[in-house]
């Protein structure tokens, strides 16, 4: 069997190409950006393609010789993109997959995704789903739609597992309704149940596991896993979650409440009868995998991160602001004279001086690849100077050069989590 998974890249797609590929099944993957799938998938071809722009036409070539599709491509938080990237997309997709005569094709849609649902998300995954399933017996087709889906390299449970591990515990259950979570591992194994099973096929089926519970039970169950004792719980008011949801500055979306609100359950009984598979309650999946020091010490830094970039980034601007704003000219002109720079060459070696430090910093702030370590040759560079015309300063009590190791330690932990997610 030959399957094509458009959206490879994203957290069920690299699980279902990792598991298919182990199986020996060939796998294409498709998405964006083919070089950095080849890297994440080795054993698995890579092509490109764009839900955003692509038409019917330029899948022709791509599904040569496909026997089955499974389009794990989505996005959340951006409505713009939805319908492009759910709708659009995936219908040119499937019309070209009925043209090319591919055999099956797995939409993976999302439980509550109706023509008529309070999301802009689930209203823009239904028209795809209604499409592919309007193609009747033309096609082999399933419609998977997975309630909250927790695994490894998951959004939903990177955030949760953030929630569990902070020293106090937010509790969201004053915004949301019921959960029904399944693992990663048991989504998958339906998916590949589904590849196998006799045409023809034409069903929709939800995705959930065996337990229905608030998101308060979900972080509670992470928290276990990560090894952590109870804590305390502090209930956060709707009011407070609805406004930072308004302003776009907390984990939570204004569209994510209302699909929150909504609840997320289904009974599971319709899926292991068609697919014979029971999914694990989310504690036992979980349990496959205990959690190691690496998973409690990515849970606690999560946090964090954004705030490493935002303060590095203020050292710099700082390190440029203070010379042109701050301190006296004279001083400046003194420190510049050491150097043996007076005149027009001091006032030039200044202005370009602060000007590079403002440049690192917005560099920083706008994620731009190398900025943290263009800093670091900038200091460095500081720091030698410092050091020749004023070797006391390593001594003064006010950490004047001491403190560039801190600043170099916070420079290679921005860089190296900008590797990490570049």
């Amino acid at each position: 069997m030959h399957v094509l998974i458009v959206g490879a890249g994203g957290f069920i797609g690299r699980h279902l190409a990792a598991r298919l590929v182990a199986e020996g099944v060939r796998v294409t993957a498709a998405g964006r950006s083919p070089d950095r799938l080849r890297q994440r998938l080795p054993g698995a071809a890579a092509i490109r393609c764009d839900l955003a722009t692509d038409c019917a036409d330029d899948w022709r070539e791509r599904l040569a010789g496909v026997d089955a599709v499974v389009n794990c491509a989505g996005l959340f938080g951006d409505d713009r993109g939805y319908a492009d990237v759910h709708a659009g997309g995936p219908i040119a997709l499937f019309d070209a997959c009925r043209a090319a005569g591919v055999g099956r094709v797995l939409q993976i849609s999302s439980l509550g995704a109706v023509a008529d649902a309070a999301s802009a998300y689930h209203r823009s995954k239904a028209a795809a789903d209604d499409h592919l399933a309007a193609m009747g017996t033309a096609i082999g087709w399933a419609i998977v739609r997975p309630s909250l889906v927790i695994g490894h390299g998951g959004q939903s449970s990177a955030l949760f597992t953030t929630l569990a591990a902070l020293p106090v515990t937010p509790d969201l259950g004053s915004a949301d309704g019921l959960v029904q979570p399944i693992h990663v591992d048991d989504l998958v194994e339906i998916l590949v149940r589904l590849l196998r099973a006799p045409l023809p096929l034409a069903v929709r089926i939800d995705a959930v596991g065996p337990e229905a519970m608030t998101t308060e039970g979900v972080v509670t169950i992470l928290r276990g896993w990560l090894g952590l004792p109870d804590t305390i719980r502090v209930a956060l008011p709707r009011w407070w979650i609805a406004a930072v949801a308004r302003l776009g500055i907390g984990p939570v979306t204004r569209e994510g409440m209302a699909m929150l609100a909504a609840g997320n359950t289904a009974c599971v009984e319709p899926l292991v009868a068609l697919t014979g598979h029971r999914p694990a309650p989310i504690a036992q999946a979980l349990a496959r995998r205990p959690a190691t020091g690496s998973d409690l010490r990515t849970a606690r830094l999560a946090p964090v991160v954004p705030i490493l970039a935002v303060a590095l980034a203020l050292v710099w601007f700082a390190g440029g602001a203070v010379p042109l704003l701050v301190t006296p000219s004279a001083t400046n002109l003194a420190w510049l004279a050491r150097v043996g720079l007076s005149g027009g060459a001091a006032t030039t070696a200044l202005w370009a001086g602060a000007l590079a430090d403002i440049a690192i910093g917005a560099a920083i702030l706008l994620r731009i690849r190398g900025a943290a370590l263009a800093g670091i040759g900038l200091m460095a560079t500081y720091t030698l100077i410092l050091t020749h015309i004023a070797p006391e300063l390593w001594a003064d009590p006010f950490g004047a050069l001491a403190k560039n190791i801190a600043v170099l330690a916070l420079s290679l932990a921005v860089h190296a989590l900008e590797i990490r997610h570049g």
